[in-house]
Formats: C-alpha cells, structure tokens, sequence
C-alpha cells in the first residue's frame, strides 16, 4: 500500500493527516502570493523522501530552476536522477539548447503534445526503468497555457494526466492564478481534481487552506514567504 503524500508545509501536513496516493489538487491564489514557492517546497519534500519528481514550468528555464534550489541551499545534487523538468520555456525564447538528463524542452507552452510526451519519458523512467514507487508532478501553470490554447484543448490534456497520476498513485499539483479566468473556466477544470489548495490575501498578509484532499479542510491559516519555505504562522 502506498503511503501518504506530505507537502513540506508541517502545520498544514498535521492538519491534513497526509493526502492519498493518487490525488489530483488545484493550487490556486494571486500574484505574488508563493505559489511558485510551495511547488518547489512540494518537489522538493518528495526529492528528500525518496520520490520521484516533475515539475512543468511554463514561466522560468530549467537551468533557472536548478539554480534556485542551488542559491537558496536546498541540496538535491544526491536527487537529482529523481527528478525531471519540462522547459516550455527556453525554446519558446530562442535559447539555444537541447535536453539533458533531467532537463527535456518543449517548443512551447502551446506544445500540449510535446509537454504530454515529455512528462510520460520521465514516468517511465521513474516507474518503470528506476522502480521508484512514489513520484510528483507539479504544472506550473495551467493559467500559463490557457493563454495560449483553448479551454477544451487544455482540459483533454489535464484529463489524461489526471488520470494517470491515479493509475500510478501519485501525486498532482497544478498552479491556476485566481481571478485570470473566469468563473466557467475555474468551474470546468475543477471537476478534474480531487481538493484544492486555495490562497487569500487580506490586509497585505496571506492566508492558505486546503479543501478535499486530506481527512478534513483545514481552516485559514496565515503564513509568510521566507526565502525557499512557506512557513505557518497560524491563524
């Protein structure tokens, strides 16, 4: 039986109880809220527990990505054969330059194909050829590539990984920017996933809770962005 799934944020992880394998979750909040910080909290908690990890980034190169973990002293060089990024990024600006073992390019945040094709390679790596029995994928994001493809286009492609990421009980976090889309759009997707983390912003101070994905929802709490962590504060 596949154990729980933690997100690396300790007060949340003890209010949820752990998430099931093989959950689907929505990461939704406004700009500048941490977002990009709690998937890297979440791929990185996964690294250090023995998981393999995806991570999709529409928005920063792949190399960028390594040197956040480097620069904030986060050591996944010991990892790092567990762990794949899909650059939609670097081609999309020009940059010259091809995969590398962790690294695999698609030409844009259009290419669903190619991104689907590229985050199967890394499934099959981890699960079939490296036996791990755990592995994360976190869509950084999903608003990203609405802007460039249609509703419908982007829901069959978070259809089918949804659905593997049960198959293969895993975990799923996909990042939405709250009030891009409209309510039709965040109502359509939401169907695809099991729970949401949601983000709130009041009074220039942030807040986060959890709905669907562990025993219980957890209730509003205040955190704060302190360099690589997500750190709690309560509520």
């Amino acid at each position: 039986m596949t154990t729980k799934y933690d997100l690396g944020m300790p007060e949340l992880d003890k209010a949820l109880g752990g998430i099931q394998s093989g959950t689907n979750v929505m990461l939704m909040g406004p700009p500048m809220c941490g977002k990009d910080v709690i998937i890297k909290q979440v791929i990185y908690t996964g690294l250090k527990n023995g998981d393999g990890a995806i991570l999709v980034s529409t928005g920063e190169p792949g190399e960028s990505i390594f040197k956040w973990f480097e620069q904030n002293k986060l050591d996944i060089e010991r990892d790092k054969s567990r762990f794949g990024i899909v650059d939609c990024v670097s081609k999309t600006l020009g940059m010259d330059v091809s995969d590398t073992p962790n690294i695999k390019r698609a030409s844009s945040p259009v290419d669903l194909t190619g991104i689907g094709v590229k985050i199967s390679q890394f499934f099959e790596q981890f699960y079939v050829r490296n036996k791990l029995p755990r592995a994360r994928l976190a869509v950084d994001s999903l608003s990203t590539m609405l802007m460039y493809s249609n509703l419908q286009t982007v829901f069959r492609f978070l259809h089918v990984f949804t659905g593997r990421i049960k198959a293969a009980e895993a975990l799923g976090v996909y990042v939405l920017e709250a009030g891009m889309h409209d309510d039709k759009t965040v109502a359509t997707l939401k169907k695809l996933f099991d729970g949401a983390i949601e983000i709130k912003e009041e009074s220039d101070q942030f807040f986060i809770k959890t709905m669907g994905i562990g025993s219980k929802p957890s209730k509003w709490m205040k955190y704060e962005i302190d360099g690589p962590r997500i750190v709690i504060k309560g509520d």
